[in-house]
């Protein structure tokens, strides 16, 4: 399976080069911390040389050693696979879930930094998250003259043109989903050319189209609003780089055509999969764009900043992201994160590790309903938008995924196929 290619093969990869980023900043850290960084650096080397090699010769999981709070929760998770009715017992790398396996790999790659100060708060995954949004200037600055030349006259569009509009944008949010740095161990998966040039060839290959849901769950929301109430969409973050800003600009768009009044974008409390945004992230590239020398995307930077100042759009993130349940599980793991996202008239989940916490990544048949899969979890309204990644996929129509599979064997992990799958909760 995928899972076993990206457990043998891709994972080491990325910890190689979590390794060799370490060695390059070598310099940095001396300089900045004098010995005390570089033996640091030494130390957290060699925690993550020992994980490559526990990975790559099935050696159990074993529990985390580390005091940072979210430590007991993950500790209590693997004893929970250990009394799996149906487990091996003892979890090892290969002997496990991959959506376990794979989030406990990255939080041990946090927990080799964050156990050795004076370099903890170092993220190794950085400088990828900045090339890649550097390489993606083209399309960034497409996106943005797009999106200012749209606010010009935005008040003028019907109802029918606005709609047209937040599909454009959507489906620009859901193919920048492509942009994902753990997907290819790193290597360069930045956005090259405008976006919107090619949507209109892009739509065969969105598998399930729930647009048309979209759009009449927020215009009814806005019909019915009072004095007192306001529309609140929530968009759960994946990656930095071109995709944030495409996420950025669909916010931008719900509260200029009045779609929503408030948004509350949630990332992660620590670096993870490679390029999924943490706080700094999505700070940096506001900041980035806010001083950039071409004129709309400095526009939409200063907006932004603006939009933040103001509370109507609210960034949070939250320990809950970065563990290795599934989403049916929040309400008890993190009932303070479930009421919060009840609070939301939609829920936009962003991504392929997204996806695979909302449907408990299992090998489902493909037409299995979406809503079925939720298991319960129904903090409100929400709707996935993924280019599939990984082999988990279901609420197609039934033969769908068969005949996609006759032709194209690796269609449920190249990227090359999106949904914009929506659940209208209970």
């Amino acid at each position: 399976s995928f899972a076993y290619f990206t457990i043998k093969d891709r994972l080491p990869q990325i910890l190689t080069r979590v390794i060799d980023t370490l060695h390059r900043h070598k310099n940095e850290f001396f300089e900045e911390h004098g010995e005390k960084g570089v033996e640091a650096e030494k130390r957290a080397i060699s925690f993550l040389s020992k994980l490559r090699n526990e990975l790559q010769t099935d050696k159990p999981v074993i529990p985390l050693e580390d005091d940072l709070p979210d430590a007991a929760l993950w500790n209590q998770y693997l004893d929970y696979q250990r009394n799996l009715p149906n487990g091996s017992g003892e979890p090892s790398w290969f002997q496990s879930p991959w959506l376990y396996v794979e989030c406990y790999m990255y939080r041990r790659i946090h927990a080799a930094l964050a156990q050795n100060p004076p370099i903890d708060n170092f993220d190794v995954f950085k400088e990828g998250k900045a090339q890649n949004f550097f390489e993606s200037q083209e399309a960034v600055i497409a996106l943005c003259t797009y999106f200012q030349e749209l606010l010009k006259n935005i008040k003028d569009l019907d109802e029918k043109q606005l709609q047209e509009e937040l599909f454009k944008l959507l489906q620009v949010s859901l193919w920048g989903n492509k942009c994902d740095l753990s997907f290819s161990a790193g290597e360069d998966s930045s956005q090259k050319s405008s976006p919107l040039q090619s949507l209109e060839n892009m739509v065969p290959y969105i598998l399930v189209n729930d647009m048309e849901k979209v759009w009449s769950l927020l215009v009814n929301a806005k019909k019915n609003r009072t004095e007192r109430s306001s529309v609140r969409v929530d968009i759960i973050l994946d990656n930095a780089g071109f995709e944030l800003v495409s996420d950025l600009v669909l916010a931008d768009f719900l509260l200029s055509s009045k779609l929503a009044d408030e948004v509350y974008f949630h990332g992660k409390s620590i670096p993870w999969y490679v390029s999924d945004t943490t706080k700094h992230d999505f700070n940096w590239t506001i900041k980035q764009l806010g001083s950039a020398n071409h004129m709309w995307m400095s526009r939409c930077g200063i907006n932004w900043e603006g939009n933040l100042k103001k509370g109507i759009w609210v960034f949070r993130d939250h320990m809950f992201w970065t563990l290795p349940h599934d989403f049916s599980s929040m309400s008890e793991v993190a009932p303070d994160l479930y009421a919060e996202l009840q609070k939301s008239n939609l829920l936009l989940f962003k991504g392929d590790l997204n996806y695979r916490k909302l449907t408990g990544d299992r090998k489902w048949e493909y037409s299995v309903p979406f809503h079925q899969a939720l298991n319960k979890f129904h903090p409100a309204p929400l709707c996935s938008l993924r280019t599939l990644k990984s082999d988990t996929q279901l609420g197609l129509k039934p033969g769908q995924g068969e005949q996609i599979q006759a032709s194209e064997p690796e269609w449920m992990v190249s990227g090359k196929y999106g949904v914009v799958q929506f659940d209208a909760g209970l």
